[in-house]
């Protein structure tokens, strides 16, 4: 009997270091670096660097279509372009704390996005094209 009870302590002691060393090594000896927390000054520098680079890439393609134009609201943003009168929401991405609830994409006369936040009111944008650019309306 005291071999059996042994013999699971030193089972559950393997068990339990062999755990340890799987978790320390997903913590940091796969991605070879331990994880680092953006600041806020970090976090707005990539954003700005990824918005500049997803316009430039939404403005290089060739088409009969305006170049795509940057709607933000405070419920998120919005990459939009018209060909004549028509409208089409090219992406759509929900600020932090808010969600997608509908899109109507186009091309239309009109293109909606409806972001929902966490809390309060959801936020409405109304796209439409004048003199050839998109426009938009919070609501």
């Amino acid at each position: 009997m005291k071999r059996l009870v042994l013999a699971w302590a030193v089972t559950a002691v393997a068990a339990t270091g062999a755990a340890l060393a799987v978790l320390g090594l997903l913590g940091t000896g796969l991605t070879g670096s331990s994880s680092h927390v953006l600041s806020r000054d970090e976090v707005r520098a990539a954003l700005s660097t990824a918005t500049a680079r997803a316009v430039a890439a939404s403005t290089a393609e060739p088409s009969s279509t305006s170049p795509g134009k940057l709607i933000r609201s405070p419920g998120g943003t919005v990459i939009a372009s018209c060909d004549g009168d028509l409208v089409t929401l090219r992406s759509w991405s929900p600020a932090q704390d808010h969600s997608v609830d509908g899109v109507e994409p186009g091309p239309a006369a009109e293109a909606q996005v409806e972001f929902e936040p966490d809390d309060g009111d959801d936020i409405e944008l109304t796209i439409t094209c004048v003199a050839g650019q998109p426009v938009a309306r919070v609501h």
